[in-house]
């Protein structure tokens, strides 16, 4: 099995070099055992990646019936609403990377309870402007900079938990980080099913909720040890520019590779996959309220399966290692996307099978929590984490909308069968990437 801890950097990463605190977390043996540091921060970031989960998929569960609105459009298939509605989640996957550098860089230099604030606070906010909005470009702006927030979370977060839980426990804390993030998609999916005979946009008012959440992270998650000691030893601020010098440069471009073929390939299925189901042939006389309905109840099972995903995920890796898993679960999802797509299916089927196998080997993501940071020194952690891994949602944004340009108006299988390429193609290239030190 692969070890967890994570190899020491050469000096050519940063210089000097930074020094790493030798054994890393208390290798705590039940929860009981963990210190009050490592619950608080653990609540934190699991309450965080919650309301990230929440936030970032209200729109995606409204885009059509919302975009339609406010352009006064008379059907969610028009193509008007379907160009508006993909740049929509095209602005809101670029603000995800843009936000993942800015607040990874914020929080290797002001420390990750602090920039875990900025980033609820900032997504938080933002999604609750969404309400207001009046034109298609409005809810553009807000999705954008909510995403900020949202993207800079996922880095923050992951790298508060690398410095503070114990390594044995990383596959399975990753899967309750992830876990987090489902548990928020599935409270959207449900605010979108009570609230489907309201307005679009109300949906969003829920958003404004984890700003509470800052107050208490402010006021009681401590700074981790390991930041802390590496910020007072730093002889020079690491840069950028070191994550694409020396041989820490190899490991940044392959994992950028993978994040970007595997997010691309998961953004375009959440976001048309809802579309495809909207407008099949069986549902064309289907009240609104009723389809809106279907697509909720769709996620919501997507979303609940892929929490066993999330374990499965973390259980392979401690059979495996971690990058024959996420290969392996790659691989997983190439297959069922090609279930999925490759031939017409009725919605009972697509809704009751093939989606939830996808979402299934979704776990894949919630390994990366854990296994990206360590790659990278403490002073450029959440950079890297953050760098790597939200660089992939910029072509995320470009797939979402050339996948709704590749689709016949209406019809969106054959496109995303060739988005579930990009699963095959991310399995391929994750097994090139650095396993963890033995």
């Amino acid at each position: 099995m692969a070890s967890l801890a994570a190899p020491s950097p050469p000096p050519s990463a940063v210089t000097p070099a930074v020094p790493e605190p030798p054994d890393g977390p208390p290798e705590a043996r039940s929860l009981r055992e963990l210190s009050p540091a490592q619950v608080k921060s653990g609540i934190a970031a699991w309450l965080g990646w919650l309301f990230d989960g929440l936030d970032m998929h209200l729109y995606t569960l409204v885009a059509a019936p919302f975009v339609m609105e406010l352009l006064h459009a008379g059907s969610p298939a028009d193509a008007a609403v379907r160009a508006k509605s993909s740049w929509i989640q095209a602005a809101f996957l670029a603000g995800w990377a843009l936000g993942g550098g800015f607040f990874g860089r914020l929080g290797d230099r002001l420390g990750r309870s602090r920039a875990l604030s900025l980033t609820i606070l900032t997504y938080a906010l933002f999604t609750g402007l969404a309400f207001t909005a009046q034109a298609w470009w409005q809810l553009l702006i807000f999705r954008f900079v909510a995403a900020l927030g949202i993207g800079g979370e996922w880095a923050v977060g992951s790298s508060l938990l690398s410095e503070t839980w114990p390594r044995r426990w990383r596959p399975w804390i990753a899967a309750v980080l992830q876990t987090g993030v489902n548990i928020g998609v599935l409270l959207a999916a449900l605010t979108v099913y009570f609230l489907a005979d309201a307005p679009p946009r109300y949906v969003f008012l829920v958003g404004i909720v984890p700003a509470l959440l800052v107050f208490w992270i402010r006021r009681s998650v401590p700074e981790p040890e390991e930041w802390v000691v590496a910020r007072r030893a730093e002889a020079r601020a690491a840069r950028v520019g070191d994550l694409l010098s020396g041989p820490i440069r190899a490991t940044t471009i392959k994992t950028i590779l993978v994040c970007a073929l595997s997010l691309t390939a998961w953004w375009a299925f959440m976001f048309w996959h809802a579309q495809h189901l909207r407008n099949l042939p069986e549902l064309a006389s289907w009240a609104r309220a009723d389809r809106e309905r279907l697509v909720s109840r769709a996620f919501f099972i997507v979303i609940a399966v892929s929490c066993f995903g999330n374990f499965f995920a973390g259980w392979l890796a401690r059979r495996i290692g971690y990058r024959r898993a996420i290969a392996a679960m790659f691989a997983m999802g190439f297959a069922a996307m090609a279930g999925s797509f490759g031939t017409a299916h009725g919605y009972q089927a697509l809704v009751s099978l093939w989606f939830p196998l996808v979402g299934f080997a979704s776990g894949v993501f919630g390994l990366f929590t854990m296994y990206m940071p360590p790659l990278f020194p403490t002073l450029l952690r959440t950079t890297g984490a953050g760098f790597c891994y939200n660089i992939g949602r910029l072509a995320a944004a470009f797939g979402t909308v050339f996948f709704g340009w590749f689709a016949p108006v209406g019809d969106f299988r054959l496109a995303l069968l060739g988005d579930g390429a990009l699963f095959g193609l991310a399995a391929l290239l994750a097994l090139a990437l650095p396993d963890l030190a033995e």
